[in-house]
Parts: structure tokens; C-alpha cells; sequence
């Protein structure tokens, strides 16, 4: 081009060969690929715990960071109970490209649910699984229908949809128009608020970024529960070693 403010392309040189219009006959990609490759059970989902006492990953609205919180946590039969009343809730990040069943199991903070659980596989930057409920049941559901419909965004409760916007490309961008697109936001976005106190936040954008380990400062992975200010893993429990 000769010019970068009106922009005429004159020719495309590509490895040192002139490349043709010839070349440029292409054809649209399919979409079909799985990308929900993982296999979950109940099981799967438990926390074990040591210590009543434990790290929390706590939402700071509108923003990306987190705050690393440590308070006292439920315990039934040596797992995590979540706790809703004191919005101590169960996150998980479950490996979904390789079936290498990994799966990170943290406690948040900041969500406000009451019931049910919310899932997504937008989750910067490795795009796994993520999903924050009040109990496993909820978690399972919600995972598995995402693995069902390619991937996307849905809200359960009761181990019922509620509602679900697809994400078929990639379990990262909608195949719908538009139209329909922002309708499925709208209705998820009242499904969240049909099982949550008021929150000042989208909850699906916050949700994205907390498996996102470069950001300060709790984040969760699917290989576990990553301190940003002692660049490591660290247990869930506070005073494990």
C-alpha cells in the first residue's frame, strides 16, 4: 500500500511470494468442532478441607483484581459447605480442551448468590470451565448443559436451566444473530438476578476473568488456587503448608 491513511492494496507478499486473487478463493470454516472434552462427577467437585480457616478469593466490583481474604469456612463430613448467608460460595475451573481432568475447586466471595449456580466457558485467558454456585448439584447441572450445547453461559437452580445463552464457536461466540443473542443476554442476565442479591456488576464479565492468574491477586485455575503476589499455587486451606 502506499498510503496508510486510505488504504488501497496493491499487492500481498506472503514468505517472499507474491500472493494472487487466485489464492484468496476461500470458503467458510465449520464450527462443528467439540470443545467441551472433560468428564465430571459429583465427586470431582468436593473440597476436601483440613482447617476451618481458609483463603477466599474476594470480588472487588468493576474491576479485575481480587482481594485475598482468610476467614473462618463451613465444614460437613471434611469437605467445603458453602455458605450463602455469608456468601462464601464454591468456585470450580474444569479443564475442558484436552480431557486432562484437571479440575481447580477455590471459595469466593462477592457473587451474592442465594441458590443455584452459574457457569460459562469464557474464562480469560485458557477459556475453561467456570462455574460459582451454593452447592454441588447446581454446579454439576450447569457444567453438563454446557457441555451439551458446545458451550456458553447458563444459570441453574434447582437442577433446572433457567436460561442459557449459547456459544457454539469455540464455547466463545454465538452462531445466533444478533436479535436472538441479545435477547438469550437479557434473559440470563435476569436469571442470575432471579437467584442473587443485588450486585453492582455484570457477573459474567467479573466471572471471565477470575481464572486469570497474571491479575492480582487470588485467581483460580484448573491446576488450583493461584497467589498473584507470591507468584505460586497455594492451598485453600490457610494454615497448610
Amino acid at each position: 500500500m502506499d498510503d496508510p491513511y486510505d488504504v488501497k492494496i496493491h499487492q500481498v507478499i506472503k514468505k517472499g511470494h507474491l500472493i494472487s486473487n487466485h489464492d484468496f478463493n476461500t470458503a467458510p470454516l465449520s464450527f462443528a468442532k467439540n470443545t467441551m472434552n472433560f468428564a465430571l462427577s459429583l465427586a470431582d467437585l468436593e473440597l476436601p478441607l483440613n482447617s476451618a480457616t481458609a483463603n477466599i478469593i474476594q470480588v472487588i466490583p468493576n474491576h479485575i483484581e481480587t482481594e485475598h481474604l482468610v476467614e473462618p469456612v463451613s465444614i460437613h463430613n471434611g469437605n467445603f459447605c458453602p455458605d450463602p448467608s455469608n456468601d462464601q460460595l464454591k468456585m470450580v475451573v474444569v479443564e475442558r480442551h484436552h480431557h486432562t481432568g484437571k479440575i481447580g475447586k477455590a471459595i469466593m466471595k462477592g457473587f451474592n448468590l442465594t441458590h443455584g449456580a452459574v457457569a460459562s466457558s469464557i474464562a480469560h485467558d485458557s477459556h475453561n470451565i467456570i462455574a460459582v454456585g451454593t452447592n454441588d448439584t447446581d454446579l454439576m447441572a450447569a457444567i453438563q448443559h454446557l457441555q451439551k450445547v458446545g458451550g456458553g453461559i447458563t444459570v441453574f437452580a434447582n437442577r433446572h436451566e433457567l436460561a442459557t445463552l449459547p456459544l457454539q464457536i469455540g464455547g466463545l461466540m454465538s452462531n445466533l444473530s444478533y436479535k436472538e443473542t441479545a435477547q438469550k443476554l437479557n434473559a440470563i442476565t435476569a436469571a442470575y438476578q432471579s437467584i442473587s442479591r443485588p450486585i453492582a456488576f455484570n457477573p459474567f464479565i467479573t466471572l471471565s476473568f477470575l481464572a486469570l492468574p497474571v491479575i492480582p491477586t487470588l485467581k483460580l485455575t484448573a491446576r488450583g488456587l493461584y497467589d498473584f503476589d507470591q507468584q505460586k499455587f497455594i492451598p485453600v486451606e490457610a494454615n497448610a503448608d
